[in-house]
């Protein structure tokens, strides 16, 4: 790292000070080039660096902007390069410069500038310096792997000090309201003071003690309270509060609350709406900044600001009062207050939610100077916003929360600004308390329907189009949250945001709002099931809101924003309701053909509005968007209505589709193409009468789309599945399409498979076709050969999704009689050659695929041999483990169809097997192979060159104890299948389990238990008598496994009772034969489920542990495999039983418990939902928790060892809970389970492991509940990070340091993605910028990751 010369340095020093204004900016240019290289000025006299300062000091006083402008910016990488006793006079000096110079923004950005760019701790709210140093000290023993911060202690030590002893006493003067002391003239607090105490505690807040918050916030209300300080300043100062709370203790922060508190009891003996709308808005400023500080307060906080809109004060109104300006103003912070509550801190708000819904009911219908039309028919308009010469919205209303308004006029009526606040307060209740308020015990459903829901159908009549659209937003997130707690599902993220592309209030710019319009974000919901009917309560609203609805549809001076969003109401209803607009349709379809089709209902006033969307996102309504909102009303409309209902209006609905497809805006086409396809199932449905003349304008318009090259690739690729809808819909329905048209369209198809842009859409409408065709003659031979031949040619091709695309249209083709009758063997022994080289492990999917395919082509007529290459594949698949899948269960059938069809090819291919595979296979795959081959091939009659007595002698005279094997799988597997025509005795088998080696008794008690499936009734008393009499219990009940799997109830009905008796003795007697009789319990029971559950419930509470431990793993046996009619029957007391279990005294039991809970919730989670999950998850939790009676420490020589005997119990608490979340997650109360995994995060290697993966997926999930957690996790992160390696560590544990870390983050690097970076407080801010600067590369690295 070089250092500029000095001379370098003294020329630019003298051209600033050169009189000519070009030279001073271009020497300032000069330097800030010099400072951003990598040059290092340590070695630079420090008599020139102060020149150096003071030239560009006194650069931020020239009379030409540029150059001050210029000046700012060298200063913040100066400050890196002057020396550290320079810092303090720089700031010093900057800061008088803010109180005595006639301007001073342009000193106080430069202050803000050289803040920003200060090296300074990136530390928690309350580390002191000693924890600073601690922090960077375990950061620099780190792995080499990562980034180490750049600056020493040493400089964030000198920056730390020039804050405190110097920039903090200057901004205790520059925030005071009357400009300063006694006998210095300052100017007085400015906007700039205040953003320059932003600035200072944001970066350097961690480092305040409680003295130097105390005194800052003490200046800041005194700033804030002052009659002299304007609106904005007031404003900003808020902020600053809220950001000084966030570092503040405890104790000061309670203090600061009490003293709001005091001031609002004051305030309610003497009103002074000023002071009010200035407390109520650091309320609100203090529930977004630190909401799980402030929620405490809120049971003595919220009855104030309740207080304000409790509408007492508007009973005694008469119409045509004065309006009280700023009490609505007041009205208007309180309601954007309580709403910030409610979403911020929605578990404290519980006890208020009957205030919060009077309020929002009461000033939904504040209208002072309006008299309310009711219901009449007059059309509406008012000051709507599209007839308003606006710009742009203005973004958040934060920002002119103490904007002063002036004079008033005509324009001045602010009470649209209460109705709408009220509009929101209700739709952030409505989405964070959805479950109590929509079900309800009585008749009508809950409070949500019998108050909330008529008053926004009745405000619909909204003259404020601002209002209106809100109105609309609110219903809609009602609508939609009836649908989740009917269906027990839940939407996560943005409430509204489904609806921010609909109800786009437009813009009020010169109406500028007095409070803060916070986007809210809604928390989550726990719902359950449709138990109290919550879709009959919005049934009964259907009439009513189809009558509002068409009113401002059938408008034509409503603009395009509230058209569209009435579109998206409806269209949420439907869905919910499934249906049931039958009797309302003919209130608004006529609109909506009229815009579907593009007429005079696009054509409205105000056709382009900005919508303040929550979550900052943004949306405009125009015709193209309407246009789309409708066709997908149609599609739903159709799709859930009778053809009965919505036959009258198909004349109509019909030809206004087809124009849409027609458009060339492709989105619209492409969103008719969708309400096509609704057209086409709905015409043929079946029972449909023929509607030849609709189907054809279908018809027409999709192969318009089809052939021609301009269309857009999208829409031609949805015209291609919508053909093939139409197609298969219609094959061998008389009355629909022309055998003509048909044809044409299958030519068509034909080619587009042929074409590379849409061949893989054109395969999956193939398979679409080819599924629903009939023996009719509508497709012919010629066709069906060109396609296979093609679809076969398609598999040569790299592309994964083309090639799965066409072997399932192959499979399609090849399943259906009529069409596989059209294949000639010239074709089908084509394609067998294309299909052979997929005969190979690796992608399972499309293998199996191709199995399928192959045994198709074999069957008769006209199938075909089997190649040697087909052989030689099979051969190749058996060498590796097939699992029990789709794969092996394909390969099996196509072994079989070969022994049934194919009397040369399965001579071949068992000589093959026998020569080229035998013991070098998979013993498993090779056994079901020979055995199935041998079996469907005739057995001893097929031919083959063995036999069954030529495997009895293979294991009885081989040496090789892999021979011995694969001859006792292979007997096992042949009498599995014989039956009782299997005539080997079971003496046979049981006379290898004495056998020497390791292999061979195992094999033989499998396949022992293989035959015995077979014939159960020659087997099952053999085994039974010797189990019984204690000889071979380990290995005999691995045979008893197989019988039990393979056999029926019926065919072991009589010896049920006896194996269940003697599995329990033998697991009792035999700890290793424990684990394979537990899955025998299992299965008995899932065989029997009458008589073994009770019997099942009556050993779980044996004084024997051992007994507990197999009949709680044998349950979790039976969550798989298993129908409806058992869970039925396990309903009723599978909680009972797993509750039972989780309270075991053994800590192994627990451990198997919890494992069985596991295995429930993923393979049963429907019998665990509602109140049974929450009686259980408790008991998960406690066993997460570490106990400290469980560790212990051990000697080993010189070494001590922390042993935690509870370590796995704890871990498969937490896989639990990591199935419950993927599962269960809507059953799921979130509060204690975030806490769970948020403690993970800090314990073992594994667990954190587990709960990294779970927070990930709940910084998805549940995002308004992982943004109130943000400090928490933030702490958590912090602390794991700052842990060290032990000094004498090996590299297996730095290894598994290393890792933790990268997980770790990699947790931070989603959480800050999905919920932090949009709504991280300062507190995050200030982890996530520590994470970026100490672990730089592991962010890079990690980013780029997700980026792939």
């Amino acid at each position: 790292m070089s250092a500029p010369a000095a001379y370098a340095l003294q020329s630019l020093l003298d051209k600033m000070s050169n009189p000519d204004s070009d030279f001073r900016f271009m020497s300032l240019n000069d330097l800030l080039a010099m400072l951003t290289q990598n040059l290092s000025f340590s070695q630079t006299d420090p008599g020139t660096m102060s020149k150096l300062i003071d030239a560009v000091v006194k650069a931020l006083d020239d009379a030409n902007g540029e150059v001050q402008n210029l000046a700012v910016k060298c200063l913040g990488p100066l400050v890196l390069k002057v020396k550290e006793n320079q810092i303090g006079p720089l700031i010093d000096r900057l800061a008088t410069l803010s109180m005595t110079s006639q301007d001073p923004s342009i000193p106080s950005t430069a202050l803000r500038t050289i803040i920003t760019n200060l090296p300074r701790p990136h530390a928690s709210p309350g580390m002191n310096l000693a924890s600073i140093a601690a922090l960077h000290q375990a950061h620099a023993a780190a792995p080499s792997t990562m980034a180490r911060p750049e600056a020493t202690q040493q400089a964030i030590q000198t920056s730390v000090t020039a804050v405190q002893k110097t920039l903090i006493p200057k901004l205790m003067i520059l925030l005071k309201p009357d400009g300063g002391e006694s006998g210095k003239a300052t100017a007085g607090a400015t906007l700039d003071s205040v953003d320059l105490l932003i600035e200072t505690v944001r970066c350097f807040g961690s480092i305040m003690s409680g003295a130097e918050v105390e005194r800052l916030q003490v200046a800041v209300m005194n700033l804030v309270q002052s009659e002299r300080t304007s609106g904005v300043i007031k404003k900003r100062a808020v902020t600053a509060l809220s950001l000084l709370c966030v570092y503040a203790p405890d104790e000061l922060l309670s203090s600061f609350i009490n003293h709001l508190i005091e001031s609002f009891r004051a305030e309610s003996k003497h009103v002074n709406p000023g002071r009010l709308r200035l407390l109520i808005s650091v309320t609100g400023s203090l529930a977004r900044g630190i909401p799980e500080r402030f929620g405490p307060y809120l049971k003595t906080l919220c009855p104030f600001i309740l207080s304000v809109v409790d509408g007492r004060d508007l009973e005694n109104r008469d119409l045509g009062d004065e309006p009280d300006m700023e009490m609505d103003e007041v009205r208007e912070v309180a309601l954007v207050a309580l709403e910030s509550f409610q979403s911020c801190c929605t578990e404290e708000m519980k006890q208020f939610t009957d205030d919060l819904l009077n309020a929002g009911t009461v000033f939904l219908k504040y209208d002072p100077n309006y008299a309310d039309p009711g219901d009449d028919d007059e059309e509406m308009g008012g000051t709507a916003g599209g007839d308003d010469d606006d710009g742009e919205f203005g973004g958040s209303d934060d920002d002119d929360t103490f904007e002063d308004d002036g004079n008033f006029s005509d324009e001045d009526d602010i009470s649209w600004k209460v109705r709408r606040c009220a509009a929101k307060l209700l739709a952030t209740v409505l989405a964070t308390r959805a479950g109590d308020l929509i079900r309800g015990s009585g008749e009508g459903g809950g409070l949500a329907y019998k108050k909330v829901a008529p008053l926004l159908i009745d405000r619909f009549h909204e003259r404020e189009e601002n209002v209106r659209l809100e109105i609309l937003a609110t219903a809609i997130v009602l609508v939609k949250k009836t649908g989740e707690v009917a269906d027990g599902t839940i939407t996560c993220g943005p409430a509204l945001s489904s609806a921010a592309g609909t109800m786009a209030p437009p813009p009020k710019k010169r109406r500028g709002s007095d409070a803060s319009m916070m986007d809210t974000d809604m928390a989550l919901e726990v719902p359950s099931v449709d138990e109290h009917g919550v879709r009959d309560s919005l049934f009964q609203l259907v009439p009513r809101l189809s009558k509002s609805v068409g009113k401002l549809l059938n408008n034509k001076s409503i603009t395009l924003p509230t058209k569209q969003a009435s579109i998206v109401l409806i269209s949420a209803a439907v869905s919910v309701l499934h249906g049931k607009f039958e009797s309302s349709l003919n209130i608004f379809i006529n609109a909506l053909v009229d815009a579907a089709g593009g007429g005079n209902a696009l054509a409205s006033g105000g056709n382009v509005v900005v919508a303040s969307a929550p979550g900052g996102s943004a949306a405009t309504a125009t015709g193209a968007s309407v246009r789309i909102e409708v066709l997908r009303l149609f599609s739903k409309i159709f799709d859930n209505h009778s053809l009965e209902a919505v036959e009258p209006y198909l004349a109509a609905a019909v030809p206004a589709v087809c124009a849409a497809v027609n458009e060339t805006a492709y989105k619209v086409s492409f969103e008719a193409l969708g309400t096509v396809a609704s057209i086409a199932k709905l015409l043929t449905s079946p029972g449909a009468p023929a509607y030849a003349e609709h189907l054809k304008q279908l018809y027409q318009v999709i192969i318009k789309k089809v052939e021609n090259a301009d269309t857009d690739l999208e829409v031609r690729e949805k015209a291609i599945v919508t053909m093939s809808i139409l197609l298969g819909r219609t094959s061998g329905k008389a009355g629909t399409l022309s055998a003509e048209s048909r044809r044409h369209a299958l030519d068509v198809l034909l080619e587009r498979l042929k074409n590379e842009t849409t061949r893989a859409s054109a395969a999956r409408a193939i398979d679409n076709i080819a599924r629903s065709a009939g023996d009719d003659g509508s497709i012919s031979e010629e066709w069906v050969r060109k396609v296979v031949t093609e679809l076969g040619a398609q598999l040569r091709k790299s592309n994964r999704s083309l090639r799965a695309a066409s072997l399932v249209a192959l499979e399609s083709i090849a399943s259906n009689p009529a069409l596989l009758h059209q294949m000639d063997t010239a074709s089908k022994s084509e394609l067998v050659a294309v299909l052979t080289p997929l005969l190979v492990v690796g992608d399972m999917q499309l293998l199996a695929l191709a199995i399928a395919v192959l045994r198709l082509m074999i069957i008769n007529p006209n199938g075909i041999t089997i190649s040697f290459e087909v052989i030689n594949g099979i051969c190749n698949l058996v060498k590796f483990p097939l699992g029990s899948g789709l794969v092996l269960e394909n390969l099996l059938s196509l072994v079989r169809t070969i022994g049934e069809e194919d009397k040369k090819g399965k001579r071949k291919l068992m000589e093959e097997l026998l020569k080229k595979v035998g013991v070098t296979g998979d013993m498993s795959a090779v056994g079901k192979v020979i055995a199935q081959l041998l079996v469907c091939g005739g057995g001893d009659k097929g031919g083959f060159i063995v036999g069954v007595k030529d495997f009895v002698e293979e294991f009885e005279t081989a040496r090789d104890s892999g021979r011995k094997c694969l001859g006792l799988i292979v007997l096992g597997e042949i009498g599995l299948r014989m039956g009782k025509d299997f005539d080997v005795p079971p003496e046979k088998f049981l006379g290898q389990l004495g056998d020497d080696s390791d292999n061979v008794p195992i094999a033989a008690a499998v396949a022992l238990g293989l035959a015995g499936a077979g014939n159960v009734d020659k087997f099952v008393p053999v085994i039974m008598k010797r189990l019984q009499d204690g000889n071979d219990s380990y290995l005999l009940v691995h045979s008893l496994k197989e019988i039990i799997t393979h056999s029926s109830a019926d065919s072991l009905k009589s010896y049920t009772n006896d194996m269940w008796n003697t599995l329990l003795s033998t697991a009792v007697t035999n700890d290793d034969a424990k684990a394979v009789a537990a899955e025998c319990v299992g299965r008995l029971i899932i065989l029997d489920p009458y008589s073994f559950l009770p019997e099942l419930q009556k050993h779980m509470t044996s004084p024997q542990s051992v007994v507990r431990g197999l009949v709680i793993s044998a349950l979790r046996y039976t969550f798989t495999d298993t129908d409806t009619k058992y869970d039925e029957l396990l309903r009723p007391t599978v909680v009972d039983f797993l509750d039972t279990m989780l309270q075991d005294s053994e800590l192994d039991n627990r451990r198997l418990a919890l494992t069985t809970l596991n295995s429930a919730a993923t393979n049963k989670a429907h019998l665990l939902a509602g109140p049974g999950l929450e009686r259980l998850l408790p008991r998960v939790y406690s066993e997460s928790v570490i106990k400290p009676d469980l560790v212990r420490e051990i000697q080993m020589g010189p070494f001590r060892h922390r042993i935690d005997d509870g370590l796995e119990v704890r871990k498969s608490a937490y896989e639990t809970l990591y199935a419950l979340l993927e599962t269960s997650f809507h059953n799921i109360e979130l509060d204690v389970y975030f806490s769970r995994v948020i403690a993970g995060i800090a314990d073992d290697h594994d667990i954190r492991a587990l709960a990294n993966l779970m927070l990930a997926k709940l910084a998805v999930l549940a995002k308004e509940e992982t943004a109130r957690r943000l400090d928490s996790i933030a702490d958590t992160i912090r602390k794991v990070l700052m842990e060290k390696p032990k000094e004498n560590a090996v590299k297996q544990e730095l290894e598994r340091h290393a890792e933790g870390v990268r997980g770790v983050v990699k947790t931070a690097l989603v959480v800050h993605r999905e919920v932090g970076a949009e709504r991280g407080g300062q507190k995050w801010r200030g982890f996530w910028d520590w994470i970026c600067a100490s672990w730089r590369e592991l962010v890079t690295e990690n980013s780029e990751n997700e980026g792939k």
